[in-house]
């Protein structure tokens, strides 16, 4: 199971396996960072480590020059020929305040067909604020979310708690309780008496 990729993450992944088709090997730390505009080879390490945590790819220890990208679906669409599909852009969640339904009702966006599982109804909102800032998710970006109930824990939800009101947060369960961490640190968690999952956030689209 793969986890939510960030648009950093993304532009690595489709640099690594464009780079290893053209060369039949992977690109070394320096090589990518030059590639995709960022200085410090410390800053790619750790957006690969993310990568292998999220389970995109796998690397052969040993080795710098092998990282395997695990699932083909995801390589396809780094490379530009996995299709993409249409998904409806449902409206604009912000913490603390009722889902808000789309200006257009038959709005839609285009993803990669990667991003979801395809065994789950699929959906978009848009985000409003910045309480999931320190997850890359800013203001205006488009959340791609699969409609389910259930939740692990480190998962982001789209999560309907107390009075009606709609949320994106981590989920986590502690000492029995269901916790929704922000990722800003100047937001504080929200410790729901009751909640209601709507769905998990499984990819991110920014428009520029």
């Amino acid at each position: 199971m793969t986890g939510v990729l960030y648009t950093k993450e993304r532009e690595i992944l489709e640099f690594i396996a464009q780079f290893q088709k053209q060369y039949g090997y992977s690109p070394l730390l320096n090589e990518i960072a030059k590639a995709t505009g960022h200085k410090s080879n410390s800053t790619i390490h750790n957006i690969i480590k993310n990568l292998v945590h999220k389970g995109y790819v796998q690397k052969v220890d040993g080795n710098a020059r092998v990282l395997k990208i695990l699932d083909s679906k995801v390589e396809q669409a780094a490379l530009g020929v996995q299709p993409s599909m249409e998904v409806p852009i449902m409206g604009f969640i912000a913490a603390g305040k009722p889902l808000e339904p789309h200006t257009d009702p038959n709005a839609s966006i285009q993803i990669s067909a990667s991003m979801i599982s395809g065994k789950k109804t699929a959906f978009v909102l848009q985000v409003k604020g910045s309480s999931m800032i320190e997850d890359g998710i800013r203001d205006g970006d488009y959340v791609v979310i699969e409609k389910t109930n259930e939740a692990s824990n480190g998962d982001i939800v789209v999560a309907i708690v107390d009075d009606n009101l709609a949320t994106l947060k981590r989920f986590y369960r502690e000492d029995g309780k269901v916790v929704l961490r922000p990722a800003n640190q100047e937001m504080d968690p929200i410790y729901p008496n009751s909640l209601t999952i709507q769905g998990k956030a499984v990819g991110l689209i920014r428009r520029f």
